[in-house]
């Protein structure tokens, strides 16, 4: 078995076979592997007895699972009407300036991924981010330019 068979053969273990665990076990695999790979879908699909159409259609539907690679730091900038009046275009301008990528994108050295994504949860501090699993709120293009510039320093 190759690492990826294995890791999901553990993950259905974990979590059971049947279509109910199918979410934690997409989960798991993007927590471990960053994304979710055709072959890991296809895997996922033989292990749980699921066509590939289907563990592919839930994985696409949902905005935190990944389904390509990604940059060491993927950044998601929440796009909800809030965020937009409190100037998420101008902090998305600054990313996009300092990284030189465009939303949907990743750096040229693999770092960093420019995503939009619905709510956050965070609208009464907008315009917010997230880093990986980091939170960054009340932002402006100068805070965003100095939260990158640690970035960078990693």
């Amino acid at each position: 078995m190759n690492p990826v068979q294995d890791l999901i053969k553990n993950l259905a273990d974990e979590h059971g076979r049947s279509r109910a665990n199918l979410l934690p076990i997409l989960q798991g695999v993007v927590e471990q592997e960053k994304y979710l790979s055709e072959l890991s879908m296809i895997e996922i699909a033989r292990e749980l007895n699921l066509s590939a159409a289907d563990v592919y259609g839930t994985a696409t539907f949902y905005s935190f699972l990944e389904h390509k690679k990604m940059g060491t730091y993927l950044i998601r900038v929440c796009k909800t009407i809030t965020c937009a009046m409190k100037g998420k275009n101008q902090i998305l301008f600054a990313i996009e300036d300092m990284l030189k990528i465009g939303l949907g994108e990743t750096t040229s050295d693999g770092k960093f991924s420019l995503l939009q994504t619905n709510c956050l949860g965070w609208c009464h501090k907008a315009p917010a981010m997230l880093i990986n699993d980091e939170v960054y709120t009340d932002l402006t293009p100068e805070s965003v330019r100095e939260i990158l510039t640690e970035y960078l320093k990693k």
